[in-house]
This record gives structure tokens, sequence and C-alpha cells, in this order.
């Protein structure tokens, strides 16, 4: 533009701004313009989120709650609800963007894409190899983004079960118990991984950018959490009831393990109807959402412990502040020398909305500290359901706008925080920063609304999974997991879920767990300082580490971790300066090529719903193939027409859910052979009576060959027995289990012996 439109200046005289100098052309396109046109795009994505927060409760109002809302009152929803929290971005500059501590590693990605493409070539390190030397930043960029574009289509439409590799389904076609343990979508993701970069990066987003003590907390807490804690409470102990439910899950069930009907609950002023509530009786979560629960209430009780410890302290006064050292600039750049907003520019914004903005700004700040040195942030919303829960319960459409101003204003000021060190890395003034931000969140708030009342209004059956296809993109899985929490919080309200009228109050003590917590690790930082490890340990990182958990998969959490290790551990400590020169850059070029070739998708292929059908994309079965993962495995639960009568093998009886053949058709899949086998195998062999290998090799060959068994028996035989089986078990599966080419002979199961 610079090089074709005239370069004519005229003045103009601007009410309440004076006169002014302007001119056609704008001049050479620089790098703070570039960052300013992408910082107006993040605001109009809602900083990642893709959209407006608080169309969330316009789409639940007309898709779920069946009811209607104008779309004047929507546009102030949305509106008021996203600017709110640029006022605490402004206030709380001092403590999370000046520091030199507070790094934001989330903006390191942008500031590399940006040198690497404003950046000059010729500047060569001398220190680098002759092939780093040959492959410019921007050369690499290019080359991994076509990579990434082009590999997309290969996940994303013709090999669609890449997504979600999950192993042990595949081993086990017919086992309940092996498709909850391996799905890594519905199940437990044991060995579940992917190669599909939208599913590494997600939900937790780029793994590259997180640091890895971050990564090692997000894994512990995981691994804690879903390996450890889930089957022992699911398999062990039947917490309440969570055989009666499927393992993972974000839906609501009656104590029978049957769907709740939500809308036979609700009257016409979206207030509970007791009557037909008594009726339906109490509500139920599957375990592992009753869980997440009591693991985010531990999260924001940590959250204040753990940054009043470690980021606190007292001066002489008596008032609590953030530690001087810290307070240090990063750079010599300071924004004095450029335009500044005042404070009381900021918060006149923030007083626009209602007390509930109080909450939001006490948490704000003990959050913003978390994301900016892990990346990773803690919600607010479950704090902000419970209070308005108790406050007023009953009403699920005030709990979600009460949640949304509370939540949703913290979330705009954390990401306007991060925006604003980006503009102190790259220089920009404040004011424009400020500008931009807000013309974008107007522009697509209005937008996003118009979009989603259209989609509401245009497609059938929108968001209600049982009555659309096998992999239909409207499924909406994130405002189920809205409308469920509306459900709870709002409409049948915490007194009679997590109260004296509820079945999960114990949950309640992970406030003061997760509160205490913190406590320990810094006695202990206190009592071995020299252990440089232990203020690593970050608690509501930790244990907020399955945060995500639902709407985001065990899928997700494997691949992130895999990946970030790799990069962030291996590829920094043996190949630094390849890190250093490419990391961020890799990052960038993956998001970047994933985004082209998902538009490209679906505007060529999915809005036709051009679908291919075979068995690694089929859009009318489970692209994972873990069909069984969502059964429940108690006795006597009625799910979809079969009946599960599990025999009772005591502790073991939740490893196996058998359908009796006489209740199902001929050659019905649900009879589940391969449960039976497979508990039958567990109990016969667990039990120590005739095991003819045992005996063999722990009495016979160790008495007589006790040489060759240390050498052989775990280290190869045992290892060799259970790789050969498993990779036989895959090939027979993809060969000729999936299309049951079966011979017909004496030796088979299926003739009568």
């Amino acid at each position: 533009m610079a090089s074709v439109l005239p370069d004519i200046k005229f003045h103009v005289h601007i009410p309440f701004f004076g006169k002014k100098e302007l001119s056609l052309n704008p001049g050479p396109f620089n790098m703070k313009e570039h960052v300013l046109i992408s910082i107006f795009a993040n605001a109009g994505s809602a900083f990642g989120g893709g959209s407006a927060y608080a169309v969330g409760i316009v789409t639940i109002i007309k898709a779920f709650y069946k009811r209607n809302i104008s779309y004047l009152a929507g546009w102030i929803l949305i509106i008021t609800t996203q600017v709110l929290g640029y006022g605490w971005a402004g206030l709380l500059r001092k403590y999370v963007v000046e520091p030199a501590h507070m790094w934001w590693p989330s903006t390191l990605v942008q500031i590399s894409l940006f040198r690497t493409l404003h950046g000059k070539e010729n500047e060569v390190d001398e220190q680098e190899t002759e092939v780093q030397q040959r492959t410019s930043r921007s050369k690499f960029f290019l080359i991994a983004m076509l990579c990434s574009f082009l590999w997309y289509m290969v996940p994303g439409y013709l090999f669609q079960s890449l997504q979600s590799i999950a192993w042990v389904c595949w081993a086990f076609p017919n086992s309940v118990t092996a498709h909850q343990i391996g799905s890594g979508f519905r199940g437990l993701g044991f060995g579940a991984l992917t190669l599909d970069w939208t599913v590494v990066a997600s939900f937790l987003f780029s793994p590259l950018v997180c640091p890895f003590f971050a990564i090692v907390n997000v894994f512990i807490g995981y691994v804690l959490i879903i390996y450890i804690v889930m089957p022992i409470s699911y398999w062990g102990l039947n917490v309440y009831n969570a055989r009666t439910f499927p393992i993972f899950s974000s839906h609501l069930f009656t104590a029978q393990g049957q769907s709740y009907n939500i809308t036979a609950i609700v009257n016409d002023k979206f207030e509970i109807d007791l009557a037909q509530y008594d009726i339906q009786g109490r509500l139920n979560l599957s375990l592992f959402f009753a869980l997440a629960y009591g693991f985010g209430f531990a999260t924001i009780a940590s959250t204040l412990s753990h940054v009043g410890l470690f980021y606190g302290s007292c001066d002489g006064t008596g008032r609590f502040t953030l530690d001087s050292g810290l307070l240090k600039m990063r750079s010599g750049y300071s924004h004095k020398i450029d335009e500044e907003i005042r404070g009381h520019t900021f918060l006149v914004v923030s007083l626009a909305s209602y007390w509930v903005a109080g909450l939001a700004f006490v948490f704000t700040l003990p959050i913003s500290i978390i994301t900016a040195t892990t990346n990773q942030t803690p919600g607010l919303n479950i704090i902000t359901e419970y209070i308005m829960g108790v406050i007023l319960p009953g009403k699920p459409i005030a709990n979600v706008c009460f949640k949304t101003y509370g939540y949703i204003s913290m979330v705009q000021a954390i990401s306007f925080l991060g925006d604003f060190k980006l503009g102190h890395y790259m220089k920009i003034p404040p004011r424009s920063m400020f500008l931009v931000q807000l013309i974008g969140t107007l522009i697509a708030g209005s937008v996003n609304l118009f979009v989603a009342m259209w989609l509401l209004d245009s497609i059938d059956n929108i968001c209600q999974e049982e009555l659309l296809p096998e992999n239909s993109p409207w499924t909406c899985p994130g405002q189920r997991v809205f409308f469920d929490a509306s459900v709870i919080w709002g409409l049948v309200a915490p007194q009679r879920i997590f109260g004296t009228l509820g079945n999960y109050g114990a949950l309640n003590w992970f406030f003061l767990g997760g509160l205490l917590g913190p406590v320990a690790v810094w006695i202990l930082h206190i009592l071995f300082p020299s252990q440089s490890w232990i203020p690593l340990v970050n608690l509501p990182v930790l244990i907020g580490a399955t945060a995500s958990m639902p709407p985001a998969t065990p899928v997700n959490y494997n691949a992130w971790i895999l990946v970030g290790t790799i990069f962030n551990f291996f590829v920094f400590r043996y190949r630094k300066k390849w890190w250093q020169r490419y990391n961020y850059i890799l990052s960038a070029a993956l998001d970047a090529g994933v985004a082209f070739m998902a538009v490209l998708i679906y505007f060529t292929v999915g809005i036709e719903e051009k679908n291919l059908y075979w068995w690694g994309a089929n859009p009318d079965i489970d692209p994972e193939h873990c069909p069984l993962a969502s059964c429940p495995t108690a006795k006597g639960v009625i799910v979809d027409g079969t009946v599960n009568l599990a025999t009772d093998y005591g502790f073991l009886t939740p490893l196996i859910t058998n359908a009796k053949d006489i209740l199902l058709p001929a050659n019905s899949p649900w009879t589940y052979p391969g449960d039976r086998v497979f508990l039958d195998a567990i109990c016969y062999f667990a039990s120590g009576s005739l095991d003819l290998v045992g005996t063999i090799f722990n009495i016979f060959v160790f008495r007589y060959r006790k040489k060759w068994l240390q050498r052989h028996d775990y280290s190869h035989s045992a290892a060799s027995l259970d790789a050969g089986l498993a990779f036989m078990a895959v090939l027979i599966h993809i060969s000729s289990g999936i299309e049951n080419k079966n011979l017909r002979w004496w030796a088979l199961p299926d003739t009568v012996l």
C-alpha cells in the first residue's frame, strides 16, 4: 500500500481531539503495526476461546432449556461481560507486567514469529551450525507450516482414527474394561496417543511454550488423579456408586444410571420444579465429573495460599505486598516515554457492572501470577457458581450470568495483561494496545452473537448429541458442560448436591486440603532451602492439572505431556541452540498450518458432509473404536436395551459387564465375550490354583536352573511373550477381526464343543 497510494497529507479538525494531520499513504508496514493487528484479531477471537464466553448462556437457553432470548438482551450480556476485565488489567499492570519474574511464556511464541517475519535474514550467529545458517527462521517457519498444513488432512479427514490411537481397545475389541482403560476420549486413556496437533494443543495450548517444571507438575497431578485416584475409586471402592455410571462423562444421571431429564424439572420462569425433581430423585454425576469439582475446589483455595506464601510479604505497616525484588524491569524500556493510561480510566470501565466484579478482582492477581510464570490458568468459574448457587438457589440463568461476570472478567483481565506484556517486549504504547483490544472485542462480540443465533435457529437438533449422527460437528461438548454446570449450581443448587440434601457433601473438604497444601510445601522449602526443586512444586498447577477435563480428555493430556517433555527437556538439554532458534517458531507454524487446513476442510467437504466410509474414517462409528467405554459396570443397569448381569467376583466384579445371550438377538456384538474370558483368566491365575506356568518357573526352574531364571525370566521371557502376544493380537484384529473373517471348524468357539 505504501508504494501504491498517493502521499498526500491534509488537515482535519476532529471534535474533542483537535486538529489532526492525515494521509492516504500509511507508510511502510512495520512490526508494531503487525503486532497491533494480531492483538485486534486475538481480542476478536476471545483470546483464543473462539467466541465470547457469554454466547454459552444464549446457547443453553435456546438449545438445552428450549426457551427464547432476544438479540438485544444477548448483545448487552456479551458486551458487558467482555469489557469488564479491562479495568482489572490496568490496575494490576504494576504487579504482573513490569516484574521481570512475570515473563508470560505464551508471548514468546508471538515475539519469535514477529521477529522472524520482520527480521533481517542476513543476521547470522557465528556459533550456529552450517545447517542452521542455511535454514533461516522464516524458511523454517514456512516449511513447518506447509508440513503441518498437508499432514492435518490425514487425521482431520482421511484417517480420523489417528486422532486417538487407542491400541488397548483394538487389542481387546469386546472388553468393556479394556475400553474404559484404553479409550482416550471416554476412558482413562492408558497408552492412548495421537498424531493430530489439534488434539495436542486444543485445550492446554501449545506444549512447546509451557516451561518444563509446569509440565512436570501437570504430569504428576494428571497421573495422580487419572491413574491412581480414579481406578481405586471406581473399581476398588465404588465411590458414589461409580459403577452405575460411565467412568468418564460430563452428563447427568439418575440413581439408576439413566440420563437425567433436565427439561422436566424446569418451569417457564427458569426455576426448579420441586415436584418433578422429587420424582426423578437426586442428581448424580460420573465419578470423574464429581472428582473434577473436588479438585477444582482445592485448586482455587491453593491458588490463594500459594501466591501469598511464595510471592507475597508484609511491609512495615502490616500490609500485604508483592516482593519488591520482583519489580525489576526485564528491559530498559519504560512506558513513561510513551503515552500512558491513567489508572482511573480502567477503573471507570470496571465500575460499569455489579458487585460480582469484586470477587473477580480478588482472584485476578493470584491467578494472573500463576499464568505469568507457568502458562497455566486455574479457573474461577467453580467458586462463582458455588457462591451464587448458595445465594440464589434454583435459578440457573441467574447463576450462569453471575459466573460469567465473575469468571470472564478475570479471563479478560489476564489476557489483556498478557498482551500488555507483549506490548512491553515489543515497545508498543499501552494506549494503542487498549484501543485495538476494545474495538476488537466490541466487533467480535456482535458477530459472535449473530452467528450463534443463526446456527441455533437453522440447524435441527443442534447440541442434542443423542439426536445427531455419529461424529456430527454440532454436538457442542463445551456448551454441554456449561449447561450441566448451570443445572448443578443454579437449578438444583449446591445444597442439593454438595450440601446436606445431596450426595457429594464430602467434596467440600477439598477446599481445606487445597488451602493447606501450599503451606506444607512452603514449610519444606523453609526447612530445606538448599533443595531447589521444592519451590518448583506448584500445587495450583498440580492439583488443577485436570481442570480442563471435561471437555478435555486423557488423550489430550497424554500427547501434550509427551510433546512438551521431548522439546522442553530433551531438545532443550541436548540441542539447546536448535531450541533457542526454532522452538517457538515451530509452535507457531504448527498452529498456523492446522488452522488453514481446518478451514479448507470445512469449506470443501465439511459443509456438505462428504464423508469417507472405511475403518479409519467412518462418521457412523466411533473413530477411536472404543464403543464400550461409556458402558456402566454395575449389575442390573439397563442402557440402550442391554442388561448388565455381572457375576459377583468380589473385588473383581467391576472388571466385567456380561449380558446374557438369551436377552439379545443372535450374533449381537453386546454379549461381551471378551470380558468373560478376560475376567475368568484373571480369577484363574490370581487365585493361586492350577497356575501351571507359575509353578514350573517359580519352583522347578528356580531350583534346578536358578542362573537361567535370574538371567532370562523377567528381563527376556516375560517381556518377549507379552510383546509378541500384543503385536499378534493387534495384527489379527486389524487383518481379520474387524470384518469378522472367522474360520469354521471344530476348534473355534463359534461351534459347539
